[in-house]
């Protein structure tokens, strides 16, 4: 019996983007719950937290971000989903 020879397959190398915080880039100290314009960039439609990956943020501003966004969810800066 003759084994069957596959051909392997070329894997694409895709170009990764290096991300770079644009926190850190505008050199901010601190991120304000009450800047709501620059919030709702970092959410998606639905009303979610863009993650760090797909973002860029550092950790840092990451955890800042999610603490911000909270803290205008619950004073009715921003919404908690699209709906409301």
């Amino acid at each position: 019996m003759a084994i069957p020879v596959t051909k392997k397959k070329k894997k694409k190398r895709r170009f990764q983007r290096v991300k770079i915080c644009r926190f850190c880039a505008d050199q901010v100290p601190f991120i304000d719950y009450k800047d709501v314009k620059r919030l709702r960039n970092l959410t998606s439609e639905r009303g979610k937290i863009i993650p760090r990956r797909i973002s860029g943020n550092c950790r840092r501003h990451q955890l800042q971000l999610t603490i911000a966004v909270k803290r205008a969810r619950n004073i009715a800066l921003m919404p908690f989903t699209l709906e409301h």
